[in-house]
């Protein structure tokens, strides 16, 4: 009977798989380095707060028409959650979002797709579960070959609780990104 089950659990996700189609988002980089200023004198503690530059990461994609339509006109959003490599719990990391384009292909009438929200306050990046950085919306009768593709989605980074309470070190983390239904 065990048998018979463990081969239901496998083939459920790979029929998910094939019928949405591959949803891809990349990200570009090279990554952010906090360079922290040294404390010159007793009594002082750090800014706290440190920024990357407004393109410290690049977002781009795409969403098949078959995500599409499963979908509806629900759309799609764009989460984020960090994986500890050496982490202070202490530190917090945010990001926002800036610009990004999205486009649909294919034959659509009265067809938009745009980029919402994440852009007027840092979102904080939780360790384990996710939050949302961004949705992606899109709306018109969908037709044959439809796809979104979306891109130039800058992110800035930013890390607070940067304080000489915390042990000198390395610290680093591995932000995820990842594409999913609304």
């Amino acid at each position: 009977m065990n048998s018979i089950i463990k081969k239901y659990i496998f083939i459920i996700p790979l029929l998910i798989n094939i019928y949405l189609g591959a949803q891809t988002i990349n990200a570009s980089g090279s990554g952010w380095a906090v360079s922290v200023p040294a404390i010159t004198e007793a009594g002082n503690n750090y800014t706290g707060t440190y920024a990357s530059a407004t393109n410290a990461t690049v977002l781009s994609g795409s969403l098949p028409g078959s995500f599409l339509n499963l979908l509806s006109s629900s759309g799609a959003k764009i989460t984020m959650h960090y994986t500890p490599t050496t982490w202070n719990s202490n530190l917090h990391l945010y990001a926002k979002r800036s610009g990004g384009t999205a486009t649909i292909n294919g034959v659509c009438v009265l067809c938009t797709a745009t980029i919402n929200g994440g852009n007027t306050a840092y979102i904080e990046i939780p360790q384990g579960t996710s939050n949302t950085l961004s949705t992606i919306t899109f709306s018109g009768v969908l037709g044959l070959g439809n796809s979104v593709t979306y891109s130039a989605i800058n992110v800035q980074f930013q890390i607070s609780g940067v304080s000489v309470t915390i042990p000198a070190a390395s610290y680093s983390a591995q932000v995820v990104f990842t594409v999913a239904a609304n």
